[in-house]
Parts: structure tokens; sequence; C-alpha cells
């Protein structure tokens, strides 16, 4: 029976561990957006640096990441930046790749 309860702890560590890679991939992606976008808005320095930070609480407000690609949407509507949703969304699964690259890196 012992060797059962090993196995469930296991799985369960195994899974605990997964998550956390998988909010911490999720959250560098985030900050890369933030920084692509504020890149493409004319943001520099700190003030990109701040906009990444206000895209990473975005991902905050509700489960998925509709939250993230909204405001991304509604600042590049806002600046006049012709991006469309498809090209957003395209950053977005290209940028979960690298942070996910990074992480393994580290």
């Amino acid at each position: 029976m012992s060797s059962m309860n090993d196995r469930e702890k296991a799985f369960e560590n195994r899974f605990v561990h997964d998550e956390q890679l998988k909010f911490r991939a999720i959250s560098r992606r985030n900050k890369l957006l933030g920084l692509w976008a504020a890149e493409k808005m004319g943001k520099t320095g700190d003030e990109a640096s701040r906009y990444a930070m206000e895209v990473v609480k975005a991902d905050m407000e509700e489960a998925g990441e509709e939250d993230v690609f909204r405001k991304i949407r509604r600042d590049f509507d806002a600046a006049g930046i012709d991006q469309s949703d498809h090209q957003i969304r395209r950053e977005m699964a290209d940028l979960l790749l690298v942070a996910i690259d990074q992480i393994k890196a580290e």
C-alpha cells in the first residue's frame, strides 16, 4: 500500500510542478507581449516596462487569455495601431513558445 501512496504523492507533486511552470510561462509570455505591444505603440524604457506589467496584471481579471487579448486590442485601437486580431493572437502564441524556452533554459 505504501507504494500506491508514494505513486499518488509523486503524481500530485508532478501536477503542482507542471501548474507552476505553466503559470510562470504564461506570466512571462504576458510580459513579453506587453513589451512587444509597447514597442508598437512607441513606448520605451520605464514606460514600456510599466505597460508590460499592466498586461501581466490584466491576466488576473478572468480565467484564460481573453482578458489579455482584449487589453492589447483595446490599447492598439486607442493608439491607432493597425494589427489584426489574428496578428495579436499569433504573437501571443509565438511568445508563449519563447517564454517556455526561456524558462527551460534557466
